[in-house]
């Protein structure tokens, strides 16, 4: 392979994502892109290093896209030297500045206008639906994270999920009323008269399976849609409206950071432990879903 002969220890670098820092394959397929930019630079050896600023610009990367490749580059050449391979490119190659910048967070009244609009004739879609923006928008999770849950992660009994975030790491998010409502119904009620074969999956799509973030992303397209909007909602905007929701009503930001499953402290801060208790009274206290009526759950049986 030519990245091979460009960057040693490129087979190396991806094992030790993978099986040693358990890395998700999303975000290693974001490194190999990464330093396959770097890779391609690195053709011509004759170009100084600090032209590859104006390489990244005429391949029309962003400057937040440039810091990103950066970091990439760096962990790698980080790697390297642990390796016992000298690499000053690490002190040469400095990301660029990027002004900090929060997605769009979504509001209430557009999450409630996303639960009528995902109404389907079906009514076991509509719950599927509707549970689906409840995740999202009342534990927060990332689209990743929403498609990976199982069944058994649900515990009834204590009312909380697991969520497997990035690098593997476990949380346990409390429910409110509402979302254990929404939940228990679609369980009983509409989960088995979705699914076609055997799955531990929570959620399931419209063939029958496990939904795929394709699946995810089109759904909130075309309820956006219906909805009115001028731009469909991603799924992170669901993430970050629901810690913007509770930040405004008072909770504190170290419950907002072990809901939220955040562990740099350019996210949240500081990481710091909250106990399962705090955690479920900041969310029953604080979060929309709680104060926000039944009906909205309602369905017609028209």
């Amino acid at each position: 392979m030519k990245n091979i002969r460009i960057l040693p220890f490129w087979v190396e670098f991806f094992e030790d994502l993978q099986l040693v820092r358990g890395r998700s394959l999303n975000t290693i397929q974001a490194y190999r892109r990464d330093l396959e930019t770097f890779a391609e630079f690195r053709k011509n050896q004759k170009a100084p290093l600090m032209e590859f600023f104006d390489f990244m610009k005429k391949q029309g990367l962003s400057t937040r896209s440039q810091a990103r490749v950066i970091s990439s580059v760096r962990t790698y050449f980080k790697f390297c030297e642990s390796r016992g391979l000298p690499a000053p490119e690490l002190r040469e190659l400095r990301p660029p500045k990027v002004k900090a910048s929060l997605p769009k967070a979504v509001s209430t009244a557009e999450f409630e206008a996303l639960l009528k609009a995902c109404q389907s004739k079906e009514i076991a879609k509509t719950r599927r639906n509707q549970l689906t923006l409840l995740l999202l928008f009342g534990v927060g999770c990332r689209v990743s994270e929403l498609i990976g849950l199982k069944l058994r992660d649900y515990n009834e009994t204590e009312k909380w999920i697991k969520i497997l975030g990035k690098g593997n790491k476990e949380r346990l998010v409390p429910f409110t009323e509402t979302l254990q409502i929404a939940l228990e119904e679609y369980l009983r009620e509409s989960r088995p008269a979705l699914i076609k074969e055997f799955t531990e999956s929570l959620l399931i799509n419209d063939r029958g399976h496990c939904p795929s973030r394709v699946d995810v992303w089109r759904w909130l397209s075309s309820w956006s849609q219906k909805a009115g909007f001028a731009a469909p909602i991603s799924p992170h905007q669901f993430r970050h409206g629901c810690a913007t929701a509770l930040l405004e009503n008072g909770a504190d930001l170290r419950s907002i950071q072990v809901l939220l499953g955040h562990s740099s402290i350019q996210t949240t801060q500081i990481y710091t432990s909250v106990t399962a208790n705090t955690l479920t009274e900041a969310i029953d206290e604080h979060h929309p879903l709680s104060q926000m009526s039944l009906n909205h759950l309602r369905l017609s049986e028209n």
